[in-house]
């Protein structure tokens, strides 16, 4: 039952809220993807017993005017997901099906897309979507609904083709579905897709700025060293490199032109005049290039350009995390070295230097640790047990 779900209107449209417990959060999720990776219109279908389109019609109020219990009749044009409630709840005015569902919506002029359970005998609407066009949310849901079952590069490469579309619900689903997917899911399939494409959407300044990480990485895998160029030209832009999408450029960059791209990720790693946010993304992108894509740059590399920003105190923390989870213990003298520095005389440096030796098995790192129990041993204490957590399968030393 979803009926803690409620409708609340606004001025002349519906807005549909979700009130209840979080989704589960995928374990994989596309790096690029900033926003919107809410549950899809495919995942609500297959979990919903009725899924209908239709206008809404006689709005009527409660009891003593009472909108918590009114009622509005749904006049359908489609039932994308039918339920044998219909053939008692529904009745037939000028040859159309109408049911009544439990809400009052007096202000609704639109089609909607409306997903049902149905609980004790009743319908139970819980999410409702408002369309632009029927006729292009139906055929873009019954296209998914086709390709449901196949391998997730196939569904994808379905959904790309509706990424633009200028139906705004359908263009958001489908990025929604790329949000969800893993980049592995994707990477193969990308390298089929028309780069002049994708090339137009980045360029076009419709296309809102949270989705230029993920269309950067798809040009990444189909478009030339031209591209590279798009993409860098981007980059250098200050209004583009605003948004959420940074380290998605600087992705694709790479793909396109890997030794060329990685000196730009270097410069810009060592650069402490650089925002904070653009070296973050740069950093971002090494590890994209560490766990998914380690074709491209050799690891030796990527640690090199990690080490880079252990010259600031600002970030440290991050690389000596990432260089910890790497096994870099060759690090271990230049990481020790910060302890207690000015700039790095703070908690989360230290904490992150303490991390790192406790894993580590060189020498001098032992002896680091053995210091700090002794000038604090409560802290090495918690810091283990947090670390602990990391490795939950390792036997308590």
């Amino acid at each position: 039952m979803k009926s803690s779900m409620s409708w609340l209107l606004a001025a002349t449209i519906i807005v549909v809220l979700s009130v209840g417990g979080p989704l589960p959060s995928p374990a994989l999720a596309c790096p690029f993807c900033s926003q919107e990776k809410g549950p899809t219109l495919l995942g609500d279908f297959n979990s919903a017993q009725m899924v209908l389109v239709g206008s809404f019609a006689n709005a009527r109020l409660g009891g003593k005017g009472a909108i918590e219990d009114g009622t509005t009749d749904l006049v359908l044009d489609k039932v994308l997901k039918s339920h044998d409630i219909l053939k008692t709840k529904a009745t037939t005015v000028n040859g159309k099906q109408v049911v009544t569902l439990p809400r009052y919506l007096p202000q609704a002029k639109n089609q909607f897309l409306i997903f049902c359970d149905v609980y004790k005998g009743a319908i139970d609407p819980y999410r409702g979507v408002e369309l632009q066009s029927a006729k292009a949310m139906v055929d873009y849901l019954q296209g998914a609904i086709k390709v449901k079952d196949r391998p997730a590069g196939e569904r994808l490469a379905f959904c790309f083709n509706y990424l633009q579309s200028p139906d705004f619900e359908v263009a958001m689903d489908a990025y929604r579905e790329y949000a969800k997917a893993d980049y592995k899911d994707y990477m193969e399939v990308a390298k089929k897709y028309p780069a002049e494409t994708i090339a137009k959407w980045l360029q076009d300044p419709k296309t809102p700025p949270f989705r230029y990480g993920l269309y950067a990485s798809l040009l990444g895998h189909c478009g030339t060293t031209e591209h590279a160029k798009l993409l860098r030209k981007m980059i250098d832009d200050p209004e583009k490199r605003k948004g959420s999408g940074i380290d998605g450029m600087l992705a694709a960059y790479v793909m396109l032109q890997p030794a060329e791209a990685y000196g730009y990720l270097c410069d810009v790693l060592k650069d402490s005049s650089q925002e904070f946010l653009m070296r973050y993304a740069a950093l971002r992108t090494i590890r994209f290039l560490w766990d998914q894509r380690p074709d491209l740059v050799a690891k030796k590399d990527l640690v090199a350009a990690t080490a880079l920003i252990l010259d600031h105190g600002d970030m440290a923390d991050f690389a000596i995390e990432d260089l910890r989870k790497w096994q870099r213990w060759e690090q271990t003298d230049r990481i020790l070295d910060l302890f207690g520095k000015k700039n790095y005389d703070i908690g989360v440096v230290k904490r992150a230097i303490l991390r790192f030796a406790l894993r580590c098995p060189n020498p001098r790192a032992a002896s680091f640790v053995q210091d700090q129990r002794r000038r604090d041993a409560e802290w090495v204490r918690d810091t283990e047990e947090l670390l602990r957590l990391e490795y939950p399968d390792e036997p308590k030393k």
